[in-house]
């Protein structure tokens, strides 16, 4: 199992230069791949543009959007701003995308919440039309300069509903779980991979996890601040679950490994840069 990390962009308070610095370390030190995760709602970094700053000071690091809310943005600018990320990567973008949970990050950008489902599956459609090179929305030239590895950016469904299944099929590369623990995605893991199967789909879905953690002194006190501020009372009793030790961290990486994920993310609930190196030294 291949391990990444996350890019603190929306941890309260995180300088830009960090989030830069942040991605040269991380990549020094050996993670396979960095990860945003998302809000709009939220004072946070701007998942693809934390990402094309991340492209820009680092050469091998996998950058994956992990995952970006899709149906608050206008899709031809999602497809633009994705397949210019990823040509500035040199196709090391993986877009991780989901339909969202939040109400207030939809009136935020003034789309519609209750038609989030319907109206993603359409976007979609556009926004592989747009990678593609073919004329949309009226437009009388391409809109989206081409990935770098082909017609389309490399594509993740978060989710755990059976149209995530059915959007993992048919435009995705493989399944992320999101923040949930290996006991929770890993039934689901196994219902895609058996999808996939019966598709009749080439090799397996690459199957990605996520675990939010923290090793500096105050770890505790940290992630239940920021966890609490950014999930609500759910995100304080999460703090108390996390491993804050480097035990309980490698006991958290075996069990995703033991239950087949392909990679994993360590989201961190602190900025400070040290964390990296406290991180590495634990699992790499």
């Amino acid at each position: 199992m291949k391990i990444g990390i996350g890019l603190p962009n929306v941890v309260p308070g995180t300088p830009g230069d960090v989030l830069v610095r942040w991605a040269q370390r991380a990549e020094e030190r050996g993670f396979s791949s960095l990860a945003t995760i998302d809000r709009i709602a939220y004072p946070s970094y701007e998942s693809l543009i934390a990402l094309a700053a991340a492209a820009a000071v680092t050469e091998r690091v996998g950058l994956y959007t992990n995952v970006l809310l899709g149906p608050t943005r206008n899709p031809i600018l999602l497809a633009k701003e994705a397949a210019s990320v990823d040509q500035l990567a040199g196709g090391r973008l993986t877009l991780g995308l989901g339909v969202g949970a939040r109400e207030d990050d939809f009136e935020a950008v003034e789309r519609d919440f209750h038609t989030r489902g319907k109206r993603w599956d359409s976007d979609l459609e556009l926004i592989h039309a747009a990678w593609r090179g073919e004329l949309v929305n009226g437009a009388n030239k391409p809109v989206s300069p081409k990935p770098a590895n082909g017609d389309r950016v490399r594509v993740l469904i978060g989710g755990t509903s059976d149209a995530s299944i059915e959007r993992t099929l048919r435009w995705g590369a493989g399944w992320t779980v999101g923040g949930a623990p290996p006991e929770r995605g890993g039934p689901f893991a196994e219902r895609v991979r058996q999808a996939w199967t019966e598709a009749g789909k080439p090799g397996q879905p690459w199957i990605v996890g996520l675990a939010y953690f923290g090793l500096q002194e105050d770890a505790a006190e940290t992630a239940a601040g920021y966890l609490g501020d950014y999930y609500g009372d759910f995100g304080t009793q999460m703090a108390e679950r996390i491993p804050t030790s480097p035990e309980a961290l490698r006991e958290t990486v075996k069990k995703f490994d033991d239950t087949g994920f392909d990679e994993l993310f360590l989201d961190p609930t602190t900025n400070d840069l040290d964390e990296i190196d406290r991180t590495a030294d634990v699992v790499l």
